[in-house]
């Protein structure tokens, strides 16, 4: 298609995380392919801190004056074709929509998490699984304190998400959701009123990059299995564990740190597993990606809906197919037999049973990377979108 002029927006958080690095991998996804992007970016850093920050923040969040006044501009100045959103949390505030929607251009969101059904964005509560705010509203939100622990930033998040449902701000934002399963818990936004237009939900997942290398073929890779990520309970770190115990054989790699570390290492210790159980610590980006190689399979036990973990896009990047929970997107991501096998979340004898039946899934996994997850292929089906948004506009 031809040359785009995207304005691209992104709300920072103080905390660097996994919406960042698509944000600036898709930016310049789109720079390669000869489509010029103007970023709008804040920082939540920027909020400032004492009385005055804390004063602000709430009329910010709510309604930001600053946003729709710049993106306004931009989009004239800059002659912009279409409005990328990534996050708006907390400075940008969902007024950009409004200022596009002013300017009459289309404005498009990726969903990266379920902030749209879920002040907190996890669906998670006290170790297990939480829909109260589908069901009854966002108040369970602002009761249980479930953003930060803070009762006053749950409730500034509910208000946002109550003033621009009431607003209809985003029944003309068209949205890009991760998988299907995401799309599904988007729609149950609309239990009582329409808040998003169905007709408007893409399906484009996030891509990851490729080494030059082919893959090692399954007979000639470690019998062995890898959990790359934060040790932390919602990550089902206790699964590989109870997993181990069941394994006669091979082994089990855990490459990662957190609040989970030591207690692990204390449970490997007292049951013995120290033959099955491999606690490599804190690795690099680099060095991940060469363990996942040389394994059989990388292993996602985890315990709630996850975003879009990016461990597996990497992990079939090169042709290490994921054993992962049968749960949210992550259970959606994964393709049974053909780039990994399901278990029920929680289930440590499952989990056990997968590693020792995996079948040679290498083929398929670099397959079905190359088809939906490669760079190339990610920048067909993002700008299929933008060209049907454009169509229909």
């Amino acid at each position: 298609m031809e040359s785009l002029r995207i304005l691209l927006v992104h709300n920072y958080y103080r905390i660097r995380g996994g919406e960042d690095s698509v944000f600036e991998n898709e930016k310049r996804l789109l720079e390669e392919a000869g489509h010029t992007v103007i970023p709008y970016t804040r920082h939540n850093d920027d909020a400032g801190t004492g009385v005055f920050g804390k004063l602000r923040l709430p009329f910010t969040a709510l309604y930001s004056r600053r946003t729709y006044r710049e993106v306004r501009r931009i989009i004239k100045r800059e002659r912009i074709d279409i409005v990328h959103v990534h996050n708006t949390q907390m400075l940008i505030s969902p007024t950009v929509f409004r200022a596009a929607k002013r300017m009459g251009v289309p404005a498009v969101q990726t969903v990266h998490n379920f902030r749209m059904v879920c002040p907190a964005a996890t669906l998670y509560r006290d170790g297990a699984i939480c829909e109260e705010c589908i069901a009854h509203g966002f108040s369970p939100s602002v009761r249980h304190r479930c953003y930060r622990g803070s009762r006053f930033q749950s409730l500034l998040l509910a208000s946002v998400l109550r003033l621009h449902r009431f607003l209809g701000t985003f029944r003309h934002v068209h949205f890009i959701c991760l998988t299907e399963f995401n799309r599904e818990m988007l729609l149950r936004a609309n239990r009582k009123r329409t808040v998003v237009d169905p007709e408007r939900i893409y399906i484009k997942p996030n891509f990851a990059s490729a080494t030059a290398a082919p893959p090692i073929a399954f007979a000639e890779r470690e019998n062995a299995v890898l959990f790359a990520g934060r040790l932390d309970p919602l990550k089902g770190v206790d699964v590989l564990l109870d997993a181990a115990q069941s394994l006669s054989d091979g082994r089990i790699l855990i490459a990662g740190t957190g609040p989970e570390q030591a207690r692990m290492c204390e449970r490997i210790e007292a049951q013995g597993l120290s033959e099955r159980v491999l606690m490599l610590g804190q690795k690099t980006p680099a060095q991940v990606r060469e363990l996942m190689g040389r394994v059989r399979a990388t292993v996602l036990p985890t315990l709630w809906y996850e975003g879009f973990p990016m461990t597996i896009a990497e992990s079939l990047s090169v042709g290490t197919p994921v054993i992962v929970s049968d749960l949210g997107n992550a259970g959606a991501i994964v393709r049974e037999n053909e780039t990994g096998l399901h278990f029920p979340a929680g289930d440590g004898n499952a989990l056990a049973a997968c590693i020792r039946s995996l079948p040679d899934l290498v083929d398929s996994s670099r397959a079905y990377y190359e088809e939906h997850l490669a760079p190339e292929a990610n920048l067909r089906i993002l700008t299929e979108i933008y060209r049907d948004i454009l169509k229909e506009h």
